[in-house]
């Protein structure tokens, strides 16, 4: 006879006999008295607020500033247990003559909502080149006569609000200086003559407790024969345009890379920064979740815990 917990049971010589219970948290019939499942955790839904910039693009050589790459926030987002959140962080392009090289596009995805991606900036313009479209747009490329080069395009994602901004035109010169790569919060400068155009500003962001400044475009540069100077860099790791190489942005902003001037033993751009995913959730939630692959840094802000992914991971709440 099968004995059910609990229950009296009549032998087979008159006497009663009790089933006993199972100890305090054991298992019974395959299952844990105590908790929810084996690992004894409560299922959680509660919201996140995501901050995913990509990566930004290479400065042209004589040439146009790199484009940063594409802003974009996701506020009070509804997460829960059992659906990971992948995060792609795209990188910085590369440096490399002549033209500038677009950035990698970062990503956040899972089962229970869209893939929310920013698109890696456009590369600035080689010499009597244009600049490349991207989250924000790189710069023309020096030129001299007419018609001009023109910068790419920002917001290639095509987004609401915008992830980003144009690159700066060069309108016709005899003197050869590159524009501006666009940035998340304005254009890059537009150039007619002179020195190189100043990169787009960055976008001021407080996800981690403190203001911080990114996306911001790098400046261009021309001949060096015409004595044109290169153009600073965007606030938010714009690279500057220098004469000889240009400087790289900074990883982690997602700026887009310096110009280059004409030089023969470096005749090359600055290479653009890598991008960043930063992931605010409450930290009792953080506490109770299953916590993250990948190499975040982890920090708190109040009562939020704050996870910076600087390369790709995930997040499981």
């Amino acid at each position: 006879m099968r004995k059910i917990p609990g229950e009296n049971i009549i032998n087979h010589d008159g006497k009663n006999t009790k089933n006993k219970l199972p100890a305090r948290g054991k298992t019974m019939f395959g299952y844990n008295q105590l908790g929810f499942g084996a690992g004894g955790k409560a299922p959680q839904e509660y919201n996140a607020d995501f901050l995913v910039v990509a990566g930004g693009g290479s400065g042209g050589a004589v040439g146009g500033g790199g484009g940063a790459g594409g802003y974009r926030t996701l506020s009070t987002q509804t997460i829960t247990t059992g659906n990971t959140i992948t995060v792609t962080v795209g990188t910085g392009a590369g440096s490399g003559p002549p033209s500038g090289v677009n950035g990698n596009a970062s990503s956040i995805a899972s089962p229970e909502f869209s893939t929310f991606s920013s698109s890696g900036g456009g590369g600035g313009g080689n010499h009597y080149g244009n600049g490349d479209p991207g989250g924000s747009g790189g710069g023309g490329g020096a030129y001299s006569g007419s018609p001009g080069s023109t910068g790419g395009s920002g917001n290639q994602g095509g987004y609401t609000p915008a992830e980003g901004n144009n690159g700066g035109n060069v309108n016709t010169t005899t003197q050869e200086s590159g524009a501006g790569g666009g940035g998340a919060s304005n254009g890059g400068q537009t150039v007619g003559g002179g020195n190189g155009g100043s990169g787009g500003n960055g976008t001021a962001n407080s996800i981690t407790g403190s203001s911080v400044t990114y996306a911001g475009g790098g400046g261009g540069c021309g001949r060096n024969d015409t004595g044109t100077n290169g153009g600073p860099g965007g606030s938010g790791g714009g690279g500057q345009g220098q004469r000889t190489a240009g400087n790289d942005a900074t990883d982690g902003l997602g700026g887009g890379g310096g110009a280059g001037g004409y030089n023969s033993a470096n005749y090359h751009g600055g290479a653009g920064g890598d991008g960043v995913v930063i992931i605010s959730v409450p930290t009792d939630n953080f506490n109770n979740s299953d916590g993250t692959t990948g190499s975040p840094t982890i920090t708190t802000s109040g009562t939020n815990t704050i996870i910076k992914f600087t390369s790709s991971g995930s997040y499981a709440p």
